[in-house]
């Protein structure tokens, strides 16, 4: 544990950390109307394609009775570096409003059509520049490293929020595990691609203009940094079908995007790789897509965020958006020198 968090023998919560009073209740997660309405977005998604009004809004769909995707606990140590002092989101939110583009652009269409999603037989590579490739089957994901749990904010681009606790376990200690190269400077990361099993892989129009598949990349220094995580599970379980199962990347300093789901392949690159979101509309989403309040969405502000609470959206009080999503002090060294503005 970092020097910083103790004081004269007692241990200090990190300044990122979370009030569990303040965690989003899980009902409250599925009101995809009513958070756009709070958020004022409802005008702007006229202007948009329909394939991307339909994914980023959701104005109409409604959420469908359904069984969840079921899943199996986990046995994971709690990590007290990452323990936070927000009320978590309800676990019932978490897994019925998702942007998962694979399985359709509404909130609602992963929680509908992931439930089949088989995951098991699963293979992740990680190669390019290491010394020793490795590939992972569905058991190794939660056997190669001790599983811990950490509860990290999430806060999408849209301007929603959550208080998420994952487990699973540093994607730097799986790199070390490949021994990265020295003349690594990037790392990329590709989704499975299924048209099958994800219907909204069959076309670019039902998968919101998207490439398949899916990819999304960081630094070598940013995927070295502690907080970059590789999830397996929420809430004590294994990751369901529509929240990336059965391996998933999260970035909490990142808008929500950059955090992949369900990850066949992790290549370690000496050149910045390319990412689905930027390809697509560049002028809107960058390669870092730091979490910046002072850099708008080209169509909405920021800013501020609603973290969704027990309440509701409109009972929800909006909040600030940090830099770096509260986790400046832990991240803000790695773009020094970079113009967060040019490089959003």
């Amino acid at each position: 544990m970092a020097a910083s968090n103790f004081k004269r023998g007692i241990l200090q919560k990190p300044r990122w950390s979370i009030r569990e009073n303040q965690v989003t209740p899980e009902a409250v997660f599925n009101d995809r109307r009513a958070i756009i309405k709070a958020l004022g977005l409802g005008a702007v998604g006229a202007s948009l394609p329909g394939q991307v009004q339909a994914g980023l809004f959701d104005l109409f769909g409604e959420s469908k009775a359904q069984d969840p995707f079921v899943t199996k606990k986990l046995d994971f140590s709690k990590n007290s570096r990452f323990e936070v002092n927000e009320l978590l989101t309800p676990e019932s939110k978490v897994i019925s409003h998702n942007n998962f583009y694979e399985f359709g652009t509404s909130k609602t269409d992963p929680l509908d059509n992931a439930q089949g999603f088989n995951v098991n037989p699963w293979q992740l590579k990680i190669d390019g520049l290491v010394d020793k490739p490795i590939t992972l089957n569905f058991d190794d994901l939660t056997g190669i490293l001790p599983l811990e749990e950490r509860i990290y904010r999430l806060r999408c681009v849209e301007a929603w929020s959550m208080v998420i606790p994952w487990v699973g376990f540093s994607l730097g200690s799986l790199l070390k595990l490949a021994g990265v190269k020295s003349s690594a400077s990037h790392i990329a990361f590709e989704t499975l691609y299924d048209p099958e099993q994800m219907p909204g892989q069959k076309s670019r129009l039902m998968g919101g203009g998207i490439h398949y598949p899916y990819v999304e990349g960081l630094t070598l220094a940013e995927a070295m940094n502690d907080l970059s995580f590789l999830a397996v599970g929420l809430y004590g379980k294994t990751l369901p079908a529509q929240n990336g199962a059965p391996i998933r990347l999260v970035v909490p300093w990142k808008y929500g995007f950059k955090s992949i789901k369900s990850i066949v392949r992790i290549r370690v690159l000496d050149k910045q790789p390319p990412t689905s979101w930027n390809q697509l509309a560049p002028q809107e989403y960058g390669f870092y897509a730091n979490v910046n309040p002072e850099v708008d969405h080209p169509r909405w502000s920021q800013a501020s965020e609603r973290r969704i609470g027990e309440g509701g959206l409109f009972s929800a009080k909006r909040i600030a958006t940090l830099p770096f999503n509260g986790y400046q002090e832990e991240v803000a060294s790695l773009y020094s020198g970079l113009d967060l503005r040019r490089n959003y």
